[in-house]
Parts: structure tokens; C-alpha cells; sequence
């Protein structure tokens, strides 16, 4: 995992300082078709609707059925809670959290703390995502703060499209492209499926977990930023190794991963509430 931070250095995000620990060594990169590359300069993607957490990144996002009535959501990762990482296997879903997020605007300044009423979903089984619920709705938000919440994609993210990680903890955006994807993403005790790998550009760091990754030319959330192989071991934690579906191992030092979130909105009903019984919800169930 791209290691949680301490809360000291969340007061260095506070202050606006941009100096961040070094990076690992660079890997492969692959070019984007020329296609994708046109198709980046559609939106751009800047801070606004991210979030700050006490020790990751976050974003507060919407599904294309939300309503501005509904309570908003932040996304995160499974390793970025509160209660710690969960176990294989653990889920937790509606357990109730005040934990709080800055709220940032389009320039990367905070302009608010959000605060949650509830852990509505998080577990690092198959995937890795955390999704709280807020105590304000999408209209307060945009009323009050101008930002609106960002749209998570229904469908599964493409080869080759350009691609930018926006972390609210650092203020730093890395752009990249998505590399392929991966059968199993395995790391210490967990394991994970299809999992988004990026080209070598996007050398994200600890304290980036959480971050969406926002697809350039749409503007949408196709994944979220979790891990990365920071010194070639393999399978370990904080060094992810590939698995395909016959078993090979592949370890790729210095390249960083994210898990697809379009499997998030089936699971997402009226009001924002969760419901693991919907159809076309795959979700791991406690």
C-alpha cells in the first residue's frame, strides 16, 4: 500500500507545503494511442472536489443516479480507515464514523472540513476502497463551497487512456496513462483482481492512497489510487506482485497500481445508500 501518513504531516498539507520524499526508481513506460493523446485535452482536471484525510487522499464522488438531496460520499481506500486494515475477507459496511476531510477547491486550497456520519462501505478483499457517508448533501456542498462532487464511471477503464492521479493530501496531480491491467494484484496478506496498472510516470507516494484517478478526457473517477512496488520484493507488503491466470509471478520495481471503482455504482441505490443485494453489485459482503 502506498502507506498511510501521520498526522504531523497533515499539517504540512494545512501550511501549503509542496516538498514530498523521494520517489522510486522509474520502470517501462507505454505509449498512448495517438487517440487518447487528442482525447486528454478535453477536461482539465484540477483539485476541486478532492479531500484531504488525516493520513491519505480522498474525493468526494457521485454516482450518475445521486440526487443533489443525497448525502455525499467520499472515496478512499480500504487502508486509509480509521478502524485499520481490514483482513481478508473483513468488510465493514454502515459502521458509524464522525471522521473529518478538507475540502478542496480547484487550486488545491481547502475551503471547508467535511465531516462523515458513517463508514458506509470498505474492505481490501478483491479491491480496496473505503466510502463514507457525509452529514452534507451534493446541494450544501455546491451551495456553500461552489464545488461539485466528482462522477464515478460506469464502465471499465481502457488501455492506453490518459489518465491523472489527484492526491488531496499533497496537492500534487501525476499524469500518466493506463498501462493494463492486472488478473491478481497480490501484496502481504491480500489479494486483489483487475487492478489498473499506470505507466512509469505516475511515481505516486505514500500519503497518495485514496486519490482518484480521474480519466483526462471525460473528467470521471475510473479508479482509485492504492499501491505501488517500492523496492522489487515480491508479493510483500508495499511490494505488489502480478499474478496471471496461470499462476506467473511478475514484480515490477518501481511501478504503482490503483483499483477500478465502476463496480462501486451497482451497489449504490436510492439515497446513497448502499445495498450489496442490488443487481450487477459484486462487492465482497461481510
Amino acid at each position: 500500500m502506498k502507506k498511510p501518513l501521520v498526522g504531523a504531516l497533515f499539517a504540512v498539507l494545512l501550511l501549503g507545503a509542496g516538498t514530498a520524499p523521494a520517489v522510486a526508481a522509474t520502470g517501462p513506460d507505454t505509449a498512448a494511442p495517438a487517440a487518447v493523446k487528442e482525447k486528454a485535452a478535453v477536461k482539465a482536471v484540477n483539485f476541486a472536489g478532492t479531500v484531504a484525510l488525516s493520513n491519505c487522499s480522498g474525493s468526494v464522488v457521485r454516482t450518475p443516479s445521486s440526487q443533489p438531496s443525497d448525502p455525499a460520499l467520499v472515496l478512499s481506500n480500504g487502508h486509509c480507515m480509521e478502524t485499520g486494515f481490514p483482513g481478508p475477507g473483513q468488510v465493514v459496511y454502515n459502521r458509524s464514523s464522525s471522521r473529518s476531510f478538507t475540502l478542496l477547491n480547484a487550486s488545491g486550497s481547502g475551503v471547508a472540513t467535511l465531516r462523515a456520519s458513517k463508514i458506509a462501505y470498505g474492505t481490501m478483499t478483491d479491491t480496496d476502497i473505503s466510502v463514507y457517508q457525509l452529514t452534507s448533501t451534493y446541494a450544501q456542498i455546491e451551495s456553500n463551497y461552489g464545488i461539485k462532487a466528482l462522477e464515478l464511471d460506469t464502465a471499465h477503464p481502457v488501455q492506453g487512456t490518459a489518465i491523472t492521479v489527484v492526491s488531496g493530501y499533497w496537492k500534487r496531480t501525476y499524469s500518466c496513462n493506463v498501462d493494463g491491467f492486472v488478473y491478481r494484484l497480490k501484496e502481504g496478506q491480500w489479494t486483489w483482481k483487475d487492478s489498473v496498472r499506470y505507466t512509469s510516470a505516475c511515481q505516486t507516494i505514500g500519503g497518495t492512497s485514496g486519490s482518484p484517478v480521474v480519466d483526462n478526457a471525460t473528467g470521471k473517477v475510473v479508479a482509485v489510487n492504492n499501491t505501488g512496488n517500492e523496492n522489487g520484493q515480491q508479493c510483500t507488503d508495499n511490494n505488489p506482485c502480478e499474478v496471471d491466470e496461470s499462476g506467473k509471478v511478475t514484480v515490477r520495481k518501481g511501478i504503482n497500481y490503483a483499483q477500478q471503482t465502476y463496480g462501486i455504482v451497482p451497489c449504490i441505490g436510492a439515497g446513497n445508500q448502499f445495498d450489496l443485494n442490488r443487481a450487477g453489485c459484486a462487492l465482497p459482503k461481510p
